[in-house]
């Protein structure tokens, strides 16, 4: 079994709590295709910095309320 990913995130839950927002109308304000944002949410994909912060502000939360960083185990 390998180790989790560095980059955990929150974007199916944030998702969720904004109207069930769907993977394509987040992708669409972000800049990036609905593709991307299923890699990120999985965990197989890390985002850009510039797309991290646009998520988070889609959101209306800070970037850490989105996304954390597993800095011990990696």
């Amino acid at each position: 079994m390998g180790k989790p990913p560095p980059i955990s995130n929150r974007i199916s839950e944030l998702r969720a709590e904004n109207g069930q927002m769907s993977q394509a109308t987040l992708a669409k304000a972000v800049g990036v295709s609905r593709q991307t944002i299923i890699a990120i949410e999985k965990g197989h994909y890390s985002p850009s910095l510039e797309s991290a912060f646009r998520i988070s502000r889609v959101f209306g939360v800070n970037l850490e309320d989105v996304f954390g960083w597993d800095e011990i185990n990696n």
